[in-house]
C-alpha cells in the first residue's frame, strides 16, 4: 500500500526536503539552507522578546511576518521541490528583511547594525550557490549598506538620536548580540559545511577503497582467463581480439580410465579431484611462464610461446609434461584404479583470439593445434608424444624414443616420437635403470 501525500510531505519535511536520488552536493545545500532557516526563525522572536524585556516596545508585526514569510517558502519548497526557487527566495528575504528593520526602527545606532544579518545571504550563496554566483549577492548586501549610510549621514542629526526610541544602553546591548549572533550562525554554518563535506570525503575515499578492491579482484579474475597482454587490449574495448602466432608450442593432456574413475564417486569427489589436479597442473604451467588456454571435460590444454615469459617454452612444456605425469602416477583416487595421462604436444603456426561477448574464452586454432589434439588421442597412457618439430627442437637436450608412424585422422601417416625424459637426468642414472625405463616402456 502506497503512502498518501500527507505522509509524503511529512517525511520530506523531517528530511528537509532531501530527495533519494539528491547527490551530496545537492543534500548539503538543502541542509545548509533549512538550518540557517531554522536559526534565523528562532532568532527573529528572540529578538523581540530580549527588546521587550529590556523596555524598548517595538512593534511584533515585523518580525512576526518575516517568521511567515520564511516557514511559508520553507513549507512550499517541501511540498514542491523546487529547491531553486526556495533557494532564491529564501536568500533573498535574508537579505533585504534586516534593512527594512533598521529603516523601521531608525538608523545604524538605534537598530544596533541588525543589518548585519543580511550578511546571510552571500554566506548562505557562498555555501548553497558557489562562489562565482556569490558575488553578486555580496554585491547586493553592500550596496545596501551603503546606501542605508548616505541615508544615516544626510538624514540624520542630533536630535534623531536624543529622541530615539531605543535607549544607548539598549544599542550597545543589541550591537554585542548581533555580532554574537550573526557570528555564531556564520561560524555554525560553516562548521556544518565542513563537516558534512569531510564525512562526504571519508564516504568517498571508503567507496574508492572498495572499488580498487573489486578492481584488483576483478583484474585477478580476467587474468585467470585471458593472458596478460590480451587482458590489457580487452580492458581498453578493442572487439576482435586475433592474433597470428608463427611458432607456438601447443599441448593436450589427457586423464586415462576417468570415466571408470568417475563411476566409483559421487559428483562432489569428482569435482574435488578434478580441481585438485587441475589447480596443480595451474602451477606448474605457471611457474615455468607457460598458459595455460582451458580444460575441456578431464582434457588439459596448455601452450609456450603465446607471450614473452619463456624463451625456451618448448623445452618448458616437454618438462611440464613429465612433471605433470609423474605427479599424477602418485595420487590416489579412493578407487583403486590408478591415474595415467596421455599427453601430445605439437609446435608451429596458430591462431589464438578471444571468441564471444559473453562467457568469452581465450582459444587457438589451427593445424598444430589439430595435430598435438591427434596425437594425445592415439597416445599411450603415460607417455608423451611429439610431433616432428617438436622433435627436433629437443633432441639435443631430450632423449626419445625411436620414431614411429600413425595414422591420424584427417592427416594420414604422422611420424610421432615418444619423450623419454631430459639427457641429463638419464645420464644420473645407472645403466639397468636405463634399461628397466625402456623395456618398462609399452609399444603400439
Amino acid at each position: 500500500m502506497s503512502a498518501g501525500p500527507s505522509t509524503n510531505f511529512v517525511t520530506r519535511l523531517r528530511s528537509g526536503g532531501i530527495l533519494p536520488g539528491d547527490s551530496a552536493e545537492e543534500r548539503l545545500n538543502k541542509s545548509l539552507l533549512v538550518l540557517a532557516t531554522g536559526l534565523v526563525c528562532v532568532a527573529s522572536m528572540l529578538w523581540l522578546a530580549v527588546y521587550w524585556s529590556i523596555g524598548p516596545q517595538l512593534s511584533a508585526t515585523l518580525p512576526f511576518a518575516y517568521q511567515l514569510l520564511l516557514a511559508g517558502n520553507l513549507l512550499l519548497y517541501i511540498r514542491s521541490g523546487n529547491f531553486k526557487l526556495f533557494r532564491s527566495t529564501q536568500l533573498g528575504l535574508f537579505l533585504f528583511v534586516p534593512f527594512v528593520a533598521q529603516w523601521a526602527i531608525g538608523n545604524f545606532i538605534t537598530a544596533s547594525g541588525i543589518l548585519l544579518w543580511g550578511l546571510l545571504a552571500p554566506v548562505g550563496a557562498i555555501l548553497c550557490i558557489g562562489a562565482r554566483e556569490a558575488l553578486a549577492w555580496f554585491f547586493a548586501y553592500a550596496f545596501l549598506i551603503v546606501l542605508t549610510g548616505v541615508f544615516d549621514f544626510y538624514l540624520a542629526d542630533a536630535s534623531t538620536y536624543r529622541d530615539a526610541t531605543v535607549s544607548v544602553e539598549t544599542s550597545v546591548v543589541f550591537f554585542a548580540l548581533n555580532f554574537l549572533a550573526i557570528s555564531t550562525i556564520v561560524f555554525m554554518l560553516l562548521r556544518f559545511a565542513i563537516e558534512q563535506k569531510q564525512r562526504t570525503a571519508s564516504q568517498l575515499a571508503e567507496a574508492h577503497a572498495l572499488l580498487e578492491s573489486e578492481q584488483e579482484r576483478s583484474e585477478r579474475l580476467l587474468l585467470n582467463i585471458l593472458p596478460g597482454p590480451v587482458a590489457e587490449r580487452l580492458k581498453q574495448n578493442e572487439k576482435n581480439i586475433a592474433d597470428g602466432f608463427a611458432d607456438v608450442s601447443v599441448m593436450f593432456a589427457d586423464i586415462v580410465n576417468f570415466t571408470q574413475v568417475a563411476a566409483g564417486m559421487t559428483p562432489a569427489q569428482v569435482f574435488s579431484m578434478l580441481n585438485r589436479v587441475f589447480s596443480r597442473f595451474d602451477e606448474q604451467a605457471g611457474a615455468r611462464g607457460l598458459e595455460k588456454i582451458k580444460t575441456i571435460g578431464d582434457a588439459y590444454m596448455v601452450a609456450g610461446g603465446l607471450n614473452e615469459n619463456t624463451s625456451d617454452y618448448t623445452a618448458a612444456l616437454a618438462d611440464l609434461a613429465l612433471e605433470m605425469r609423474d605427479w599424477l602416477r602418485n595420487q590416489t583416487t579412493g578407487t583403486g584404479v590408478l591415474l595415467d595421462l596421455r599427453i601430445g604436444i605439437g609446435t608451429g603456426p596458430v591462431v589464438a583470439g578471444v571468441v564471444g561477448k559473453k562467457k568469452f574464452i581465450y582459444d587457438l586454432w589451427g593445424d598444430t593445434v589439430n595435430l598435438a589434439s591427434r596425437i594425445t588421442t592415439e597416445g599411450v597412457p603415460g607417455m608423451v608424444q611429439v610431433d616432428t618439430t617438436t622433435y627436433l627442437r629437443l633432441r639435443n637436450r631430450f632423449d626419445f624414443h625411436p620414431p614411429q608412424t600413425l595414422y591420424l585422422k584427417g592427416k594420414g601417416d604422422t611420424v610421432v616420437y615418444r619423450l623419454i625424459g631430459r639427457k641429463d637426468d638419464m645420464d644420473g642414472m645407472s645403466a639397468g635403470q636405463v634399461d628397466i625405463l625402456l623395456d618398462a616402456t609399452p609399444e603400439r
